[in-house]
């Protein structure tokens, strides 16, 4: 099992579900990065439940730092973060000793680890496991805001009901930063609520799309082919759990222009180079522009519903019907969104070291 991703800047993360702890180990970082230990709660609250739109089950995530941090900067070391589960029913998930839910990787987890598995909460596989990418993602962030580098993400869609598009940036990153329900348009954002909470009210859950905007971020990095900025953001990204689509600047709408309106025309002014439009997403050959990085991400529904389902009992090979219990989200999407900033911010930073140096933050400064 590999949970290692990244080159010059490496996240490996570690523990299940319902295990003692989740937990974080970067390696590669540069030494002086400011940790926020106020920062981390916060976007570690970003991920938490609330109300009817989630899980009843609420940790607490009180991480500890184990190494890595001295007098609140970063001493280039390997910096371990561990954050304990304390609010755990294991005993919601004994049928999945034996019963696959839809939608789930019980079945597939059985296959690949002979039967060995944790299956409590979807062990491994579970979206607790985001939280100590969070409290990584944190200080990712934090390095990254240094440079003049801003990651923000907001709810696009929920179940058909949009929100308004970016239109001025950064000032929308920074609306959205402050925010628990990232949304630009307040009154979507309470139809979104409204359709959720009318999901968990029939036993069901509903899914949706985040679209995330970087910038500040230098032009010049990346590579072709294998390790293009949309490769390797990619990658990371569909790590998410219930993430099921990536796409970068127009995407799939691409198919329906001709190439003279998929075309970022490109100027100079005042002495700069300038995109008159930003279609491409701030990527060019696998290399970025200096425009703002655009993507969006498919959230599938949670599958942990609460209607009866088809399954089969896998350890009798036998047909079988499943009614879940336990505390499940009718949605992740809004929990999600505070996962894709941390990826991102995780997996630009690598881009950044990869290309600069381990002293990539002054010389990306230098750059300004």
């Amino acid at each position: 099992m590999k949970n290692t991703f990244g080159q010059s800047v490496a996240l490996t993360i570690f523990g299940e579900s319902h295990g003692p702890a989740v937990g974080a180990v970067i390696d590669g970082l540069p030494s002086g990065i400011a940790v926020d230990r106020g920062f981390i709660e916060a976007q570690l609250g970003k991920r938490r439940p609330a109300g009817k739109i989630s899980t009843a089950r609420v940790e607490a995530d009180e991480f500890e730092i184990l190494s890595g941090v001295f007098n609140g900067k970063t001493t280039g070391t390997p910096l371990a973060i561990s954050i304990p589960n304390k609010n755990v029913k294991s005993g919601d998930y004994s049928d999945v000793s034996r019963l696959a839910r839809p939608g789930h990787a019980d079945y597939t987890a059985h296959i690949r680890y002979s039967g060995f598995e944790d299956f409590r909460g979807g062990g491994h596989f579970s979206g607790r496991l985001t939280a100590a990418v969070v409290a990584a993602g944190a200080i990712a962030i934090s390095a990254l805001d240094g440079c003049g580098i801003k990651i923000g993400t907001h709810i696009k869609s929920v179940h058909g009901i949009f929100d308004r598009d970016f239109s001025e940036l950064p000032g929308d990153i920074d609306k959205l930063n402050s925010l628990n329900f990232a949304v630009l348009d307040s009154e979507a954002g309470e139809r979104m609520i409204a359709e959720i909470e009318k999901a968990a009210s029939e036993g069901d859950s509903v899914g949706g799309i985040l679209e995330t905007a970087v910038v500040g971020f230098p032009a010049g990095v990346g590579e072709p082919f294998y390790d293009s900025v949309e490769s390797l953001l990619s990658h990371a990204l569909f790590s998410i759990p219930g993430v099921k689509g990536v796409e970068f600047g127009e995407g799939f709408g691409f198919a329906k222009l001709f190439g003279s309106e998929a075309n970022d025309p490109i100027r100079v002014e005042g002495g700069k180079v300038v995109f008159e439009t930003n279609r491409n997403g701030g990527i060019n050959g696998g290399i970025t522009n200096g425009m703002p990085i655009i993507f969006r991400l498919a959230v599938k529904p949670t599958p942990s519903i609460f209607k009866t389902q088809k399954t089969i009992d896998y350890l009798k090979l036998e047909n079988a019907e499943l009614t879940l219990r336990g505390r499940h989200d009718p949605a992740i999407i809004h929990r999600a969104r505070v996962v894709a900033d941390s990826v991102a911010a995780l997996t630009l930073m690598d881009m950044l070291a990869a290309r600069f140096g381990g002293d990539f933050i002054n010389k990306v400064n230098g750059m300004r």
